[in-house]
């Protein structure tokens, strides 16, 4: 900002900076790479904190034990099993990447397609690992061997 010659008032020089309103989240793909590192890492923890109270039911009471993993053979956990493994590999991939834009010199420089690479990468593992997971939950319910 510059004073103006004689009035003592003070004018911007640069164009005024626009207020944003709503969300900060603007859509911009490593933004919400970001988002999606943290929710898939709660969701991870979670899900191991789980296991390991559900795994010491077993010295508590091991008919209790047996019941919690009954629940585990229906088709809605069968789903939320899918989701896990994909946020437990969308995780690690983009934990991978994350290091790359770390430690590697080239790393910012590539970060934008090291993304989109470990998106496909996800892709290519999670259609066939999801397929073979329905493909045993829709077996179990509609009959088959």
């Amino acid at each position: 900002m510059s004073e103006s010659a004689g009035s003592g008032a003070k004018t911007e020089s640069a164009p005024a900076r626009t207020r944003r309103s709503g969300t900060v989240y603007r859509g911009d793909p490593g933004m919400w790479s970001w988002v999606a590192h943290r929710i898939t890492g709660v969701l991870t923890f979670f899900f191991l904190f789980a296991h390991v109270l559900d795994t010491a039911l077993v010295r508590v009471s091991p008919n209790a034990y047996n019941e919690v993993i009954e629940t585990y053979k229906t088709p809605l956990v069968n789903l939320m099993e899918i989701g896990l493994v994909g946020a437990v590999l969308y995780h690690a991939l983009n934990g991978i990447r994350v290091m790359l834009v770390d430690f590697w010199a080239k790393g910012p420089r590539y970060q934008r397609q090291m993304l989109w690479g470990i998106l496909g990468v996800w892709v290519v593992v999670m259609v066939p690992g999801a397929y073979f997971m329905i493909e045993r939950t829709a077996r179990e319910m509609f009959g088959g061997h």
